[in-house]
């Protein structure tokens, strides 16, 4: 049977990606917000908490200015936080990208996501991000918002350039940022999969439901399913909305989701939007004493 090109990079990848994972310490030390945890099978490492730029589609760190928003980012980085998330639609790939010129690129995993609903080229899209983010290849690629039960389907000229560019190696491994429940059904047989970002909190705010509608509280068991589910299949998951977009105003509840995150629904890192220095060393301790 003839194999195609697209199952002809897939193989090729997934053999590079085995190939470079190295054997696994005897004894794990207890997890930490900067200690290095392996995404499924791609074989990339990321610390447990990322910082991410995306609270209100960026506008929260983008009104910092480029000079806060560059201490802010040394700031978190200085204290062992080494994962950054942008994406096309946030205000802040280039701001991100500048923030992290100071520091060697194999220091620190770089995520971002691209937007399918474009006609354009995807080889050409995936490019131009690079080139706005300041870097010569991403960590971590994902398709951003799918949220129909047939994003599968609609979504493998984009699937099949980001194979392209990983083999080209200006992309280390891909997945899918998933909203509502008929896209997140679809994650766990969806092989070209390697890693899932899901929206996670013990209180479902902000979260999946049937209709992918904010005002109407997600379904919590069922999120939290399809996290193991995807975990069993070899994804790395990842969280997004711990705080419930900025919902959960009593630190308590912050530690609470933290927690639930990790230890209830079995998520691998979790990614938090900062405005300031204290809200980075609150995340960092919250993690720490969900594995504590």
């Amino acid at each position: 049977m003839p194999v195609s090109r697209r199952d002809f990079i897939k193989t090729s990848i997934a053999v590079g990606a085995v190939a470079g994972m190295g054997s696994l310490p005897l004894h794990a030390e207890r997890a930490s917000a900067s200690s290095l945890v392996t995404l499924g099978k791609s074989g990339v490492k990321v610390t447990r908490l990322a910082f991410g730029t995306g609270s209100k589609n960026g506008y929260v760190q983008s009104s910092l200015g480029q000079k806060e928003f560059s201490r802010l980012v040394a700031y978190a980085y200085e204290r062992g936080v080494r994962f950054f998330e942008t994406s096309e639609s946030y205000s802040t790939p280039a701001m991100l990208g500048e923030a992290l010129r100071p520091f060697p690129r194999d220091s620190y995993q770089l995520m971002s996501k691209v937007t399918t609903e474009d006609e354009g080229d995807p080889l050409k899209k995936l490019d131009e991000l690079r080139r706005t983010s300041q870097t010569d290849y991403f960590d971590i690629m994902l398709l951003h918002w799918q949220h129909t039960g047939t994003w599968p389907a609609d979504t493998e000229r984009w699937q099949d350039a980001i194979l392209e560019a990983q083999s080209r190696q200006t992309i280390r491994t891909h997945g899918a940022s998933v909203h509502g429940l008929p896209a997140l059904r679809k994650v766990s047989a969806t092989k070209w999969l390697e890693i899932a970002m899901i929206r996670v909190n013990h209180r479902g705010t902000k979260m999946d439901n049937e209709n992918d509608d904010w005002d109407v509280p997600g379904n919590v068991p069922e999120v939290v399913t399809h996290v193991q589910q995807a975990r069993a299949e070899g994804m790395g998951v990842i969280s997004m909305k711990l705080i419930g977009e900025g919902a959960f105003t009593n630190r308590g509840d912050r530690q609470q989701a933290m927690r639930f995150a990790f230890r209830n629904a079995g998520v691998d890192t979790v990614t938090v939007g900062y405005k300031n220095t204290a809200e980075i060393d609150e995340a960092i301790d919250n993690v720490n004493l969900a594995f504590a």
